[in-house]
C-alpha cells in the first residue's frame, strides 16, 4: 500500500510540472492520428495535456469519460517530436495511466481484453515461455487447425485469431554447424561467431513476440552480422522490453523487466546491445538498460562499476559497420516501399538508417511510403484496445502502398509490420512485408 501511495504522488506531482510546460500553441493537432480522425479537442495532444492536469489537480473526475480519452491515444509522439517547449507527452501518458490503474477502482478485466491480459501477465512476462510456444503454433499452421477454428463464430470474430492465422510459417533459431552451414534449431545458440576476419562483438536483443512471429528478423540479423565478422552474443535469460506494460500503466512490472535486462546484458564483455524492433530499442533506452553495472575482476578487490552500453537498431549499427567489401549482394531490380515506425522516426530520430542499408542492395528502388508521419494503428497492444482507430488509420496506409506499386513493404518494427500484413491479407493483396535486414539477407544468400 505505501508503494502504490508514493507511486501515485509522484505521478500526480511529475503531471502537474510537465503540464505546466505546455503552452497550448496547438502546432501538434495536425500531428495527432486521434485528433486527425476524430476532431476532438479532448483526443489531440494538447487537451490531453489540460485533462491530465486537471485530474492531477483535483479539478476533473478520474472517470469513465476520462480515461477513453487515454486509452484512444496511441502514444506515437508524434506531438513530442514538433513541441516547441519539448512536453515528455509519452511520460505523462505513462504516468497518467499508472494512476487511472491505481485509483480508478476498475479491474484490469473491466479496461483490457483477455488476450492482453494473457500476454502481460503470462507471456511478456517470461518470454522463454514463448519459445516454448513456437514449436506448438508450427504444429497448429501445418496441421491446419488454425483455418477449421476460424469457421467457429466464437473464434472467426477474433482479430487476434486473424491476425494469427495470417502470418506466415513460424521460423526457428538458426545454429552455426560445420562448414559454415545453418541448420534450424530449437534455442537460440548463446555465441554465434563471427566468420573471417573478427571486427568485433555484439549483443542482440531477442524481444518477446518476436521470438514466434519474427524469427526470420533475427536470423537474419545474426547471419548479416556474422558475415560481416561480429561475434553476435544472445544471452538466455533476458527478458521483455516492458514497452507493453510501460504504456498501459503498469510501471513497476516494466521496471522490474528493465532490471532483468540490466543484470543480463550487464554480465556480458560486450557493450553494444542491438534490437531488431525500434519499439523496444525505444523502452530499452528509456528504461535505462545501457546503463547498468560490471564487476571488475582486475584485483582482488571486486569493484563496482558504471557502464554506458549502446542501445542501437540493427540498420543504424550495419550502415556504420565495416566489412561490406568482403561480402556479395544480389542485384534486386525492384520497388521497396519504407515505412517509418512511430518510435523510430518521432523518438529515437533514426528513420534514414532502413533506407541507407536497404540502398545496399544493388539495383533496387528505394521509396518512402505516402503519410510516414502518421501512426499505422498498431500501437502495442493497441490494434486489440480500440480496434475501430486502429482499422481506419491502417486503411490509410494499404491505400498508400497500393498506390505505391511495390512487391516489397519494409518495416523496422513487429508490431507494424504484423498489423500491416494484416491488412494487406484482409484485403487479399499480395505484398511482402519484412523487416530491411531480412531483405538485406536474403540478397546475401541467406535462406530461411
Amino acid at each position: 500500500m505505501g508503494f502504490m501511495k508514493l507511486s501515485s504522488e509522484f505521478s500526480k506531482n511529475f503531471i502537474i510540472d510537465e503540464s505546466n510546460q505546455c503552452v497550448s500553441c496547438g502546432l501538434c493537432l495536425p500531428h495527432c492520428p486521434t485528433y486527425r480522425l476524430l476532431k476532438s479537442e479532448a483526443d489531440s495532444p494538447r487537451g490531453r495535456i489540460a485533462l491530465m492536469s486537471g485530474m492531477a489537480n483535483g479539478r476533473i473526475p478520474l472517470n469513465a469519460r476520462f480515461m477513453q480519452h487515454m486509452d484512444r491515444c496511441l502514444t506515437c509522439r508524434a506531438c513530442e517530436a514538433v513541441c516547441p517547449n519539448h512536453v515528455s507527452f509519452g511520460h505523462l501518458m505513462d504516468e497518467t495511466r499508472a494512476l487511472i490503474n491505481e485509483q480508478s477502482g476498475l479491474t484490469t478485466i473491466n479496461r483490457k481484453s483477455w488476450v492482453r491480459m494473457l500476454m502481460e501477465k503470462i507471456l511478456l512476462t517470461r518470454p522463454e515461455r514463448l519459445d516454448l510456444l513456437r514449436q506448438l503454433f508450427y504444429l497448429i499452421q501445418k496441421g491446419g487447425s488454425l483455418s477449421w477454428l476460424m469457421k467457429f463464430r466464437l473464434f472467426g470474430e477474433s482479430r487476434i485469431l486473424k491476425l494469427i492465422s495470417q502470418l506466415p510459417f513460424v521460423k526457428f533459431p538458426y545454429s552455426a554447424i560445420k562448414n559454415k552451414k545453418y541448420a534450424a534449431s530449437s534455442h537460440w545458440q548463446e555465441i554465434y561467431p563471427a566468420e573471417g576476419k573478427k571486427r568485433g562483438e555484439v549483443s542482440l536483443f531477442l524481444g518477446c513476440v518476436a521470438r514466434i512471429t519474427d524469427v526470420a528478423t533475427l536470423n537474419s540479423s545474426i547471419y548479416v552480422l556474422n558475415r560481416l565478422g561480429y561475434t553476435v552474443h544472445v544471452p538466455r535469460n533476458q527478458a521483455c522490453c516492458g514497452a507493453i506494460h510501460q504504456h498501459s500503466g503498469a510501471l513497476k512490472q516494466a521496471a522490474e523487466l528493465a532490471q532483468q535486462n540490466k543484470s543480463v546484458f550487464g554480465g556480458l564483455t560486450t557493450n553494444i546491445v542491438i534490437n531488431t524492433a525500434s519499439g523496444c530499442g525505444v523502452q530499452l533506452l528509456e528504461s535505462g538498460v545501457g546503463l547498468h553495472h560490471k564487476l571488475s575482476l582486475e584485483s582482488n578487490n571486486v569493484e563496482n562499476v558504471q557502464v554506458l552500453s549502446s542501445i542501437t537498431d540493427i540498420s543504424q549499427f550495419l550502415v556504420a559497420a565495416e566489412g561490406w567489401e568482403n561480402v556479395k549482394i544480389l542485384p534486386l531490380p525492384q520497388r521497396v516501399l519504407v515505412h517509418d515506425p512511430c518510435t523510430l522516426r518521432n523518438v529515437l530520430r533514426d528513420q534514414t538508417y532502413p533506407y541507407e542499408l536497404i540502398s545496399r542492395i544493388p539495383e533496387v528502388q528505394v521509396v518512402p511510403l505516402t503519410g510516414n508521419d502518421q501512426c499505422c494503428g498498431a500501437a502495442g497492444t493497441y490494434f486489440i484496445d480500440q480496434p475501430d482507430i486502429a482499422d481506419r488509420l491502417l486503411d490509410d496506409k494499404v491505400s498508400a502502398i497500393i498506390d505505391g506499386e511495390a512487391k516489397y513493404l519494409v518495416t523496422s518494427n513487429i508490431g507494424c509490420s504484423m498489423h500491416i500484413t494484416y491488412g494487406l491479407s484482409e484485403k487479399k493483396i499480395n505484398i511482402e512485408v519484412l523487416h530491411p535486414v531480412t531483405l538485406l539477407a536474403r540478397q546475401m544468400g541467406l535462406e530461411l
